[in-house]
């Protein structure tokens, strides 16, 4: 018999010493920079140059690539970028090309004026998200490629790290633009936003010398068994020629991954996974769509936003994303999701605290933080949970469709969040109680499915 002795806090928090945890944790600031060029960043230029709060929303729509992006997930999967592939390796091939045509967008978003060319401006924004939408299925699968299958702790240490990266790309990324704005604001500029455009792309430059410094390991197994289930579909089609193979490529570069998905959970479990997915942060993105225009009209400017929300936002994200890790794997990760969850709903009921009370920095503060420390166990157990189900066979792909399929009830949904605000008057208390609510069919779905997952926690 034989007995096993659990880990003390101490030993557990060890795991994130591991080196292999800093290179997941840039590749999370890699992944999270350009939300805060198409979330705050946008949506402030917008605001501040007259436009309604409806036309904001629904310019948010251009986050729904994000939900559509595994689509072409096994391309990024299959594909290799001429030249830049050989030099720098495949992932970050893809990653160096995407930074690229950011860096490009945000140099055109500086010479336009949105009142005269919303269409124009709302154009480059799609760009830029489809960019972004495209780096993220491989710096996912970079990352996931950093550890090893059976390690199941590591897994989730680096989900967390993943997620304070992130997290840093996005709070700190707009602590930069919003104080940026205000300076050249305060200095008389009239186009502050389009110069703070260009500042933004330096910091696009500096995450692509991080980059190089990011190993990518080479799988001649997983390239042998796409070319295997390639071969097998040839062999169905009963011929062998330039035709069948090349519908033999394409269908197991798109259908391979799926196939492999529901055959590894089982066709009903699979759906209900599919489901829960989707529905888990649906509440949290309806608050975040809406929340930088909130904090401005209930009186707190470009400083104070970037203060509180991002920059004390930023301190309280990393510490409680770190202590969710640990919790996830203490306690594990279905566990963790529930206690997020509940946590989500709760949280945002401080916020129709903040809009009934009127401007209160203290009571701005207290939101802020709760709201974070939320957030952060949430994204991290999401993050290790979806993390844990892919094949590595198919990791970018795989990876891409469970994550593009929470966005999808994120981005399609949120996208109404300027309108509902504006169908009930402007009743903030009101909208921030509704958020609570979306989170509760989540929760149970995942109680459905909670003893049928498998997993290697």
């Amino acid at each position: 018999m034989e007995i096993y002795k659990k880990q003390t806090f101490s030993e557990t928090f060890k795991v994130y010493f591991d080196q292999r945890m800093i290179k997941i944790l840039l590749l999370g600031v890699i992944s999270g920079f350009p939300w805060v060029i198409i979330g705050s960043s946008l949506s402030l230029w917008l605001k501040e140059d007259g436009l309604s709060r409806s036309t904001i929303g629904w310019a948010g729509l251009i986050f729904a690539v994000y939900a559509f992006n595994y689509l072409w997930a096994p391309i990024i999967d299959r594909i290799r970028i001429p030249l830049l592939t050989k030099k720098i390796g495949h992932r970050r091939a893809w990653i160096v090309t995407m930074q690229t045509i950011i860096l490009i967008s945000l140099v055109c978003w500086s010479t336009i004026n949105p009142t005269m060319n919303l269409a124009l401006v709302i154009s480059i924004g799609l760009v830029i998200a489809i960019a972004s939408a495209t780096q993220d299925i491989t710096v996912d699968a970079l990352r996931i490629e950093q550890i090893g299958e059976s390690e199941g702790k590591s897994m989730q240490a680096g989900a967390a790290m993943a997620v304070v990266g992130w997290w840093t790309g996005y709070k700190l990324g707009g602590v930069i633009a919003l104080n940026a704005a205000d300076f050249f604001q305060a200095s008389g500029f009239e186009n502050y936003w389009q110069i703070t455009f260009l500042v933004l792309g330096i910091v696009i430059i500096a995450c692509n010398i991080g980059l190089m410094f990011i190993n990518e390991p080479q799988s001649i197994i997983k390239s042998d068994l796409q070319k295997q289930t390639d071969r097998m579909i040839e062999h169905k089609l009963g011929a062998s020629n330039l035709v069948t193979k090349s519908l033999a490529w394409i269908t197991g570069t798109v259908v391979g991954p799926i196939i492999s998905f529901f055959k590894k959970n089982g066709f009903n479990i699979a759906l209900s996974i599919l489901g829960f997915v989707f529905l888990f942060k649906i509440g949290e993105a309806f608050l975040g769509r809406m929340s930088v225009i909130f904090y401005k009209e209930i009186g707190f400017t470009k400083s104070d936003i970037a203060l509180y929300s991002k920059g004390l936002g930023w301190i309280t994200t990393v510490i409680f994303t770190l202590i969710g890790g640990l919790f996830a794997i203490r306690s594990g990760v279905i566990k963790a999701m529930f206690v997020s969850g509940i946590l989500m709903a709760s949280t945002n009921l401080l916020f129709s605290l903040l809009a009934w009370y009127g401007k209160s920095e203290v009571l701005f503060a207290i939101a802020v933080i709760f709201d974070d420390m939320a957030a952060a166990f949430a994204t991290v157990a999401f993050v290790a949970f979806i993390s844990m189900l892919v094949d590595r066979t198919y990791t970018a792909t795989q990876y891409a469709l469970l994550s593009s399929i929470g966005t999808a009830g994120r981005t399609t949904l949120a996208a109404s969040s300027g309108a509902l605000v504006d169908w009930l008057n402007g009743d903030w208390g009101v909208f921030f109680i509704i958020t609570a609510v979306m989170v509760i069919p989540s929760l149970i779905f995942l109680y459905m499915i909670k003893d049928k997952l498998k997993l290697d926690d």
